[in-house]
């Protein structure tokens, strides 16, 4: 059944239930007299864009303030491109693809669960003795309904008289359709482009509002970090910031390429992390639940993917990180990634498809989308503009990230480097495999017809 869990993962829990209780147990001993509250501040479709990670143009002293108080974490990288099925993963410590929520806004009041013992990971919080409260946007978004009550309340003014808590606090100000930022705008002639855009008043006026955007959030994440402070909370709370994933532009949100999965992440913990550090190593969003339960001292669930990536248990960097990219809204794909530090592997499995294919919430609210219809069809695009209004893709792509940021140069054809595309090829199929890759089974035609007509 794919709402089961993969038999890897039912072995493992097998082996694991005799030690459950001296586990739990150990940990209870390991806890602080007081222990820690938790916030997580998500805004959403945002790349790192802000000045603590050396981006000019944009004016972010909260979350500067933020990751100098903290630790910046340079690598952190969500499961999928989008929200629904991003946040389906970090908030189970589960792939969207092991749980049969990847398909962009699916299973909305259908009664699709959960596989069995997995759940919201807030669940363990409570039953830990944490309050959990859903203030500011109030967005879960998740492509399952949880067995779960999920949240305890969705008011801050509950936070003071009930700790230790963990609240998750939402902004959606980086979200289309962007809007300006009087006290801040910023000029569209002096933001720089990635070389796949065209360089059109109407690509940098764009490019600009959403950088406008991003000074409108850190004000309104200026004033949740003010309000922790005010009510006396901030020197127990360990605050954490990220995107749900990456920025919201044609060829970053939605798919694979390192603007679509590639978000800031900054952590502020009083006394146990170093101010201003700086740390490179690879972070999953997989990581974000199994490192929270383990800051609360709540007992590891052993079904969970990531690894705990910070603190006094913290485990090693793993080598790769995955992502995936299933339907949006009615544009059927799929697409799965492996990165490292160095190298990034693609495969296209419908490379018949155009990367651009019929999407209506892009044609609405994405203007350089129709741009780059326009100045192909004109003869006025770069080769590096043209990769992405081809009509077909490549099956494989690799690129070489320290030489190639911008992912343009594809080199899953070239002789020298095939020692790396087979180990970045096999390290997926392995992958796809060990975690019961469900995108492997094609969706309904009924649940594919029902998403065609929503969108017209």
């Amino acid at each position: 059944m794919p709402n089961d869990l993969n038999r890897r993962d039912f072995v493992k829990n097998a082996t694991v239930a005799a030690t459950a209780a001296t586990v739990a147990c150990g940990r209870a001993e390991e806890q602080p007299a007081q222990r820690p509250n938790i916030l997580w501040l998500i805004s959403e479709d945002t790349g790192p864009e802000l000045g603590c990670y050396g981006y000019p143009l944009v004016h972010t002293p909260n979350l500067d303030r933020l990751a100098a108080e903290g630790v910046r974490f340079t690598s952190a990288f969500t499961n999928a491109p989008v929200c629904s099925a991003s946040r389906s993963s970090f908030m189970t410590g589960r792939y969207c693809t092991s749980i049969g929520a990847h398909n962009h806004r699916s299973h909305r009041g259908d009664g699709f669960g959960l596989p069995e013992g997995v759940h919201v990971f807030t669940k363990y919080l409570r039953d830990a003795g944490y309050f959990t409260c859903l203030p500011g946007a109030k967005k879960t978004d998740w492509n399952f309904t949880d067995s779960e009550k999920p949240y305890d309340s969705n008011d801050w003014a509950d936070l003071k008289t009930h700790q230790p808590f963990f609240a998750q606090y939402g902004f959606g100000e980086t979200h289309r359709t962007f809007k300006h930022c009087p006290g801040h705008p910023v000029d569209p002639a002096k933001v720089t482009l990635p070389p796949y855009y065209p360089d059109h008043p109407i690509t940098r006026q764009d490019w600009a509002l959403y950088l406008e955007d991003i000074n409108v959030l850190d004000q309104k994440i200026g004033a949740v970090l003010q309000k922790l402070e005010d009510d006396g909370l901030a020197d127990n709370t360990v605050v954490f910031y990220f995107g749900d994933h990456g920025r919201c532009h044609v060829r970053d949100k939605q798919f694979l390429y390192d603007g679509g999965i590639h978000v800031p992440l900054l952590i502020r913990w009083p006394g146990q992390v170093q101010p201003g550090t700086v740390d490179d190593e690879l972070v999953s969003a997989l990581d974000f639940a199994p490192t929270c339960l383990d800051v609360a001292g709540a007992p590891a669930q052993k079904h969970m993917q990531g690894r705990v990536f910070l603190g006094a248990h913290k485990q090693p960097e793993p080598r790769y990180v995955f992502a995936t990219r299933d339907r949006c809204d009615e544009t059927v794909d799929r697409i799965r990634c492996v990165r490292d530090h160095r190298y990034k592997y693609l495969r296209n499995f419908l490379p018949d498809r155009p990367y651009m294919q019929p999407n209506a919430y892009k044609a609405r609210q994405y203007p350089v989308w129709n741009l780059l219809k326009e100045l192909h069809a004109a003869g006025k695009l770069t080769p590096e503009q043209e990769l992405f209004v081809a009509d077909h893709r490549p099956p494989e792509e690799l690129f070489d990230l320290r030489t190639d940021p911008w992912e343009v140069n594809n080199l899953a054809a070239d002789p020298a480097h095939q020692d790396v595309l087979q180990r970045m090829r096999a390290a997926l199929e392995a992958w796809i495999v060990d975690t019961d890759d469900q995108g492997r089974f094609p969706e309904s035609a009924e649940a594919v017809a029902a998403a065609q007509e929503k969108a017209r």
